[in-house]
């Protein structure tokens, strides 16, 4: 019988600190440390991430090996974050993740971050079905919009992807717009929830077949409020809910139009979503209709596993551990890595 693999993952990107540890592909602990200090500042602030991250990296990993009821003598190896990210971010989590490798004498291994966002799909949950290869997978977060055609858990080709704005900022730079805190996407999906997403149509860019524009959208949004404003100062308190509704709709719509394109083009029917911006309710309702209007096969991650964190870091890591693809401790971080890569 073979012995279970402990992976642990780390994942230290962006703002959040997360470790996880898994036993062959089931998650044993999760822990996610947020960083509460950006929210003043409309953004993340770099330097007090990679702060923040050096005060919470010890204690996440603690607890995530108490969480799994293991020690960490258990371990077979360690998967962190290589990129892409923020530099002084990713820093903290090479550093640490080299350092307990070294010092317990297992294997260390590189985790591209938009892989792992694909890859948290092959979590066994037991309610979540996982994708046959090859799927399509549309992978959409704070910095990324892509379209990309997985052949193989390692074999990934970007279809299309964004010009400029990620969806992400597209959903963060309208609800300042807007005058609403930091992050603004989910307050917008909640509001859009109460409004009617025909209310204010708003022009969608014209890019080619698969690849994606978001910036002229913001710019469009910000002229339209500015106008509605001088005739009416209170135009945004006045139907707050039908803008975000409205532009939440046209968001959406860009997404599964570029969707529907790719399956015309590929004829693959087995779609799924990553990152971040899958988590909006709006985008899991039109795929889920997707499998009746059109007859594909969708999937459709687990909240706690679209946002930033270390469970899909430490699968990931597990199917690289059965290739036995480890790093050399001279691996370094890079800011800029892409899903390819």
């Amino acid at each position: 019988m073979k012995k279970p693999a402990y992976i642990l993952g780390i994942e230290s990107s962006c703002d959040d600190t997360s470790a996880s540890v898994i036993c062959d592909a089931k998650v044993l602990s999760n822990v996610v440390a947020n960083q509460e200090v950006h929210s003043k500042y409309g953004g993340v602030v770099p330097e007090l991430a990679s702060r923040a991250h050096q005060q919470n990296i010890v204690p996440v990993v603690q607890q995530a090996i108490e969480k799994a009821n293991i020690t960490k003598e258990k371990l077979s190896a360690i998967a962190f974050t290589r990129g892409p990210g923020l530099m002084g971010s990713l820093l903290v989590g090479t550093s640490f993740a080299k350092s307990l490798a070294l010092g317990l004498e297992i294997p260390l291994i590189n985790v591209n971050h938009m892989q792992a966002h694909i890859l948290a799909h092959f979590i066994n949950d037991n309610e979540n079905k996982t994708p046959p290869f090859p799927f399509i997978c549309l992978t959409i977060s704070g910095g990324h919009t892509q379209i990309v055609k997985i052949s193989n858990y390692f074999e990934m080709k970007i279809l299309g992807e964004t010009i400029d704005d990620a969806v992400g900022e597209a959903f963060d730079k309208s609800a300042k717009i807007l005058g609403l805190p930091y992050p603004g996407g989910p307050l917008i999906d909640k509001h859009a929830q109460l409004g009617n997403p025909k209310a204010f149509p708003f022009t969608k860019p014209k890019v080619g077949d698969l690849d994606f524009s978001f910036s002229g959208l913001k710019t469009g949004i910000l002229y339209f409020i500015q106008k509605q404003q001088r005739i009416n100062p209170n135009f945004i308190e006045e139907n707050l809910d039908d803008i975000c509704a409205s532009i939440q709709y046209t968001i959406v719509e860009i997404l599964m139009e570029k969707l529907k394109n790719a399956v015309k083009k590929t004829g693959i029917k087995h779609i799924a979503i990553a990152g971040g911006v899958s988590a909006n309710s709006e985008i899991r309702k039109r795929l889920q209709l997707a499998e009746k209007h059109f007859g594909w096969t969708t999937y459709i991650p687990k909240l706690e596993y679209t946002t930033d964190n270390a469970a899909m870091i430490a699968i990931t890591g597990y199917l690289k551990y059965l290739n036995k693809d480890y790093s050399d401790v001279s691996v370094t971080a890079k800011a800029r890595l892409k899903v390819t890569e």
